[in-house]
């Protein structure tokens, strides 16, 4: 993952999310290798800390393999006509509202199934040669909204469409309807969603206009049309324009999210010859790093600079803004470090070691507190598990960086494979697919995980398509 490409998902209390168009594929795999994303977490925090500790103990105490759903149907989906569809894929995306859980899979296939059935109500493909290509989950208006790309259309434009979420419930996900109509959102455009100022972001790169829309209904705000813009990065009620480099220096301009003011104009000097690292706007700090520099902090408000050694602070592969409590935290080589706004080095995790070596933060989860983070990580060198493929799932304090809880092949037993469960409601469960995981199983190869805080729900995918749920 290239710097800058900051994924971070969360339907939580705030969630920035970004989907670029794509060229056009010259296959199946090209065109889901050439899928990105840019996501960001920014969130609100909630209930007393000093209760955190104890509290994440209690919450994931006995987690355990409870349910196993599959987004691949055997039979196939009757109205597709794209043949990799049909096929079994990885689970790239999971979402949860209302006691539904949306699984999308890299084939571009989503499912939706229901965890008071626990049935499959539906798939959200709605016409015979769309591949979706994100979701996001609008809590002001209680819908679901997917980002697609058509065979029709060669792959090569986004199209996004609403569809209230009480539908889905019903199994007409076709009763949505589009969005954005009038903007030609193909590669390199895009579309962003940032849940916490309740904006959309679009470009189009056939004119590079930037438009923001109202996420609550929908209604475009305003537009920024500048083709020396390289970049927009948004904050809480800011955004930050990013303008084409020059030699010695980078334009930048503050504007308001709400009605695009110009809040503040400058230049920032740069080191000749060298390429920008990041550029990350956090709060009225900017935080500045180039190839083989130090890292460069600026106060906007007063233009005082601060920096931190590049032998301190390495360039990140992904970073989470935690905007209310002035923390971040950043992804490298399959460590955590949590920093404050001056550069300082916060906290340090004991036992969490990430699974993926390229940072995917599809497999991270931060509760809404600010106070936990969920992560698929490399099991333990002396467990005897760890032989094989399968990784744990790590709950960890994100300011002590003591690990709460564990999920692991050792700890949680119970399989989905038999009549070892001894769960009153099993009988009343569909039958399912033949292919089952044990505990073991379902913990190797993760590729997508979420927690549901309304139900205290682990949600994991895997290489195979299959979604499993961890509860208590």
């Amino acid at each position: 993952m290239e710097v800058g490409r900051r994924i971070s998902a969360s339907p939580r209390g705030g969630l920035r999310r970004r989907v670029l168009a794509n060229k056009r594929p010259r296959g199946t795999d090209g065109l889901m290798n050439s899928v990105k994303k840019l996501q960001r977490r920014e969130i609100s925090s909630k209930r007393h800390r000093c209760f955190s500790m104890t509290n994440g103990q209690e919450r994931f105490r006995n987690m355990h393999l409870t349910e196993e759903y599959d987004t691949h149907d055997p039979k196939g989906h009757c109205s597709l006509v794209l043949p990799f569809l049909m096929k079994r894929a990885k689970v790239i995306e999971i979402v949860a509202a209302h006691d539904i859980v949306f699984a999308l899979a890299s084939s571009g296939i989503c499912a939706a199934f229901s965890r008071e059935t626990n049935r499959r109500i539906c798939f959200l493909n709605v016409s015979p040669d769309e591949v979706i290509r994100s979701l996001f989950y609008n809590k002001n208006n209680d819908s679901l909204i997917t980002v697609s790309v058509y065979a029709s259309d060669n792959f090569c434009s986004l199209k996004c469409r609403s569809t209230r979420i009480e539908y889905i419930q019903r199994g007409k996900p076709d009763s949505g309807f589009p969005l954005f109509e009038s903007e030609s959102l193909k590669w390199p455009g895009f579309v962003e969603f940032d849940d916490v100022n309740g904006k959309v972001l679009t470009y189009s790169a056939q004119n590079s206009i930037y438009k923001v829309f109202d996420l609550k209904n929908y209604t475009m705000l305003y537009s920024i049309s500048d083709k020396h813009v390289q970049e927009i990065k948004i904050s809480p009620g800011i955004m930050l324009l990013i303008f084409t480099k020059a030699q010695s220096h980078v334009p930048l301009k503050i504007l308001s999210i709400e009605d695009g003011t110009v809040l503040k104009e400058f230049n920032h000097l740069l080191h000749r010859n060298k390429k920008v690292d990041f550029i990350e706007q956090f709060n009225e700090k900017l935080l500045i790093k180039q190839e083989d520099e130090n890292l460069q902090i600026l106060d906007v408000r007063n233009a005082e600079l601060k920096e931190v050694s590049r032998t301190e602070f390495m360039t990140p592969s992904a970073f989470i803004f935690l905007y209310d409590i002035q923390l971040f935290v950043t992804f490298r080589n399959r460590t955590v470090a949590v920093w404050n706004s001056c550069g300082e080095l916060v906290t340090s995790f004991e036992d969490h070691v990430l699974w993926n070596p390229d940072c995917n933060t599809n497999n991270i989860y931060i509760t809404s507190d600010q106070d936990l983070i969920i992560s698929y990580c490399k099991a333990d060198s002396d467990d005897h598990w760890s032989k094989g493929n399968a990784g744990s799932i790590n709950i960890s304090n994100i300011m002590t960086g003591k690990c709460l809880a564990k999920i692991n092949a050792a700890n949680s037993s119970l399989q989905l494979d038999g009549g070892n469960s001894s769960s009153s409601s099993r009988s009343k469960k569909p039958h399912r697919h033949q292919m089952r995981n044990t505990v073991a199983e379902a913990l190797e190869d993760i590729t997508a995980l979420f927690y549901d805080e309304e139900r205290n729900e682990i949600y994991t995918g895997n290489r195979h398509g299959l979604v499993h749920v961890w509860s208590n």
